[in-house]
């Protein structure tokens, strides 16, 4: 069972993050600051981790130097304020799907970088080094369908749509196609920066293994942060005031779930996998938001995006494949005929080629 831990986490991971997807989407058509949005989640993900943090990590806290804290401040301007801010902007001019679909690029920029820092190895001439190749490849074309082919609209699950937008003039004002190339560009900067984010956090992790304590440091951090950031932009007052409304909805989940759950799990799959085996699990979000917001949303589904979703989760599985060959080949008494088999067969599959 400890075995299979990190894939169950991982797929919880994916379906928090398809509601925060659909019910960010949903609270910011609604006219939610994407500035304070950030502020005011941050804010209640450090009411939430800086107490439990405290309770559970008091006893085996870990030294914190001014320069390990200046990393983790560093580390959360990229990742969090930043990367969540760009995101949040460029979410409120496209859609769900969109957005999700763009979080799939997480796992090519993370390969690369991983790759580039010696954190990832890539074998050309073993057989779990061709399959890591294949399922970067296949997860682009994902990408690449998913942005250039459309296709036929697949018809709405249900006709009624109980967060779809009510004011269909500003809903179109705002997805406009400047504002849609607009916002993909935000979303793919924000992934980027938030790859860098995962690639550093394992390195972070091993000056500062307390995962629970490193999440609540980087949560105040980013709520500071967050808060200057808001106060820069957001001048007009009346947009900090909170409403029992969706975007209380979307304060609530991203901060206690999204941020206070979601990291704390990223924190132990990257120390238990690594970072590439937690950003290639990213796909499958996506199928789920594809199904959630044309239920909740009303958001159309074309043709591409089904199939640009399967190609990237065939890529998505093609790597996991590739990192559990190789951790089977670490620990098997065997593993050195094991590992030159899988040579001798990529040496013939490249022969043929």
């Amino acid at each position: 069972m400890g075995d299979k831990k990190p894939y169950v986490a991982i797929l919880v991971i994916q379906l928090i993050y398809t509601g925060l997807y659909v019910i960010s989407k949903a609270a910011l058509d609604e006219g939610l600051s994407t500035f304070t949005f950030i502020f005011y989640r941050q804010l209640a993900a450090t009411t939430l981790l800086v107490p439990l943090a405290i309770i559970f990590e008091r006893r085996t806290t870990s030294r914190l130097s001014f320069c390990l804290s200046l990393k983790i401040f560093m580390h959360a301007l990229i990742g969090i304020t930043f990367s969540l801010n760009i995101y949040n902007v460029g979410l409120k001019y496209t859609s769900a799907t969109v957005a999700s679909a763009a979080t799939n690029s997480i796992p090519v920029i993370t390969f690369f970088l991983a790759l580039i820092m010696r954190m990832e190895t890539l074998k050309l001439k073993s057989l779990t080094g061709i399959s890591k190749i294949l399922g970067v490849g296949v997860c682009m074309a994902g990408i690449i369908t998913m942005a250039l082919y459309s296709g036929p609209h697949l018809n709405p699950l249900i006709k009624h749509h109980s967060l779809s937008h009510k004011n269909n003039a500003d809903y179109s004002s705002s997805h406009s196609k400047k504002n849609w190339i607009k916002g993909t560009f935000f979303l793919i900067t924000a992934n980027s920066a938030w790859s860098l984010w995962i690639v550093l956090q394992g390195w972070l992790l091993k000056e500062y293994p307390s995962k629970l304590l490193f999440t609540a440091i980087e949560s105040v951090f980013s709520a500071v942060q967050s808060f200057l950031v808001a106060v820069a932009f957001e001048r007009d007052m009346s947009r900090w005031k909170l409403r029992l409304d969706m975007g209380l909805v979307a304060i609530a989940y991203c901060g206690f779930i999204v941020t206070g759950g979601s990291f704390y799990m990223q924190s132990w799959c990257i120390d238990k996998k690594g970072p590439v085996f937690l950003a290639m699990s990213t796909p499958l979000s996506l199928a789920f938001t594809i199904i959630c917001s044309s239920l909740y949303l009303g958001e159309v589904i074309s043709l591409g995006s089904v199939l640009g979703g399967i190609l990237m989760v065939g890529g998505l599985y093609s790597v996991l494949w590739s990192k559990s060959k190789e951790g089977e080949c670490r620990s098997s008494d065997e593993s050195t005929k094991e590992c030159d088999g899988n040579k001798e067969v990529a040496s013939t599959v490249q022969n043929l080629i």
